[in-house]
């Protein structure tokens, strides 16, 4: 946690050099971020894609759990949208935009079949 912190107080600084980093998350648009539920269009891909295509000022991004980050690459995202991937690249904080390097998707990302016991809700 303390890197992060450290990280981002670098980054407010005017000649903070940004470094190439790993991130893991969700690709997604900068539209919906991490919640597709009010676009009413499933699966998420298929969302993240539809509002890609309508409004020409979405951006497909990617969303690690609490921060949505614009990707410079708007072409590699849209084989992998919904899914799971692994981004390097360098982030800009004040932009909150990532340049793109590489996109791998995560090994694992397809969803397990439900055959894991314990993961009942009453």
């Amino acid at each position: 946690m303390k890197r992060l912190i450290l990280f981002s107080l670098a980054g407010t600084l005017l000649f903070a050099a940004a470094e190439q980093r790993t991130f893991t998350g969700v690709i997604t648009d900068t539209m919906c971020g991490g919640d597709h539920r009010a676009m009413n269009v499933s699966p998420d891909a298929d969302c993240v894609l539809e509002c890609i295509r309508h409004d020409k000022n979405n951006k497909f991004a990617l969303y690690d759990g609490k921060n949505v980050y614009r990707l410079s690459d708007q072409e590699t995202p849209a084989k992998y949208a919904g899914q799971r991937v692994k981004v390097t690249g360098t982030l800009y904080e004040k932009t909150k935009i990532i340049k793109v390097d590489s996109i791998e998707p995560l090994s694992g990302a397809v969803e397990k079949p439900k055959a894991s016991p314990g993961h009942h809700h009453h």
